[in-house]
């Protein structure tokens, strides 16, 4: 009789996601997938791909499983999760950071815990599979004024406030020409820009070049000033910002930041396995 590790062997697409209490978009995890090969998992990403083993425990009530990480940027960790297994449908409560395991299908706030539901994958996205794996942060020109990782301190899009639990794991790490926003370590954004700075404010162009906005362009506008940074940036197709201001319906994504000197690894950031937001940054 075939095991539930048997019965998880292939690709499985997820279609919906849950974070500390808040249902995402599907824009959010657009082609994230688990693939299951043996005991070895692969998580993919926006800008993120995690490799490891799987432990389950599917003698125990609620199932439970493990998740042990042993490369990309969580290696060395173990996340514990619960799991329903139904058919072509899985169903994961994952605790993302901490040695707790969550003893039911749900998430609150400020929690950590992810709540995922997964269907195999039918052979629909298979021209997505030879898709080439994201290109590693790396800038192709020399460090730029905004070199450096900085904190979010808060944001505002399209009028309305950022929620202050995703706020508080956004960084941003800019190397050379390249930009990268992330959150656990998972990447939001990442896009190759110019600045000018001879403006007044500043002007900033975005290149995307991930996700579901790669190739397309945004125009911006920056301040720096010790060791705070205001962007606020408009979104594909829209002439750039005048000010720096996020309205009802303009599409705007107005965030500040504060220079990190501390490493991403060191700051405790909870552990997900998939990306939980996906706005212009």
């Amino acid at each position: 009789m075939p095991t539930d590790l048997d019965k998880l062997q292939g690709t499985w697409n997820v279609t919906s996601f849950e974070a500390d209490g808040q249902k995402m978009t599907a824009t959010a995890f657009d082609g994230a997938k688990i693939i299951i090969k043996g005991e070895k998992f692969t998580s993919v990403a926006m800008g993120a791909v995690y490799r490891g083993t799987v432990e389950l425990h599917p003698a125990r009530k609620p199932k439970s499983f493990d998740l042990v990480f042993t490369a990309g940027p969580e290696k060395g960790n173990r996340n514990r999760g619960i799991y329903k297994l139904d058919g072509d449908h899985w169903t994961i409560c994952l605790a993302t950071r901490g040695s707790t395991r969550p003893q039911k299908f749900a998430t609150r706030p400020g929690t950590g815990v992810a709540l995922e539901a997964l269907e195999r994958d039918d052979g629909a996205r298979a021209a997505v599979k030879g898709r080439s794996q994201p290109e590693r942060l790396s800038g192709r020109s020399a460090p730029t004024e905004l070199e450096a990782e900085w904190t979010m301190v808060w944001g505002i899009f399209d009028g309305k406030a950022l929620a202050a639990n995703m706020v508080k794991w956004c960084k941003r790490i800019t190397r050379g020409d390249v930009t990268a926003v992330v959150a656990a370590p998972q990447t939001m954004l990442k896009a190759r820009f110019t600045i000018d700075s001879s403006t007044n404010p500043h002007a900033i162009e975005y290149t995307n070049i991930e996700g579901a906005s790669a190739g397309k362009m945004q125009s911006g506008i920056f301040v720096l000033s010790g060791e705070t940074l205001k962007i606020c940036m408009s979104p594909s197709g829209k002439p750039r910002p005048a000010d720096f201001s996020s309205k009802s319906g303009d599409g705007r994504l107005y965030t500040t930041w504060r220079f990190a000197r501390k490493k991403l690894r060191q700051q405790g950031h909870p552990r997900v396995v998939l990306s939980f937001l996906k706005v212009p940054y």
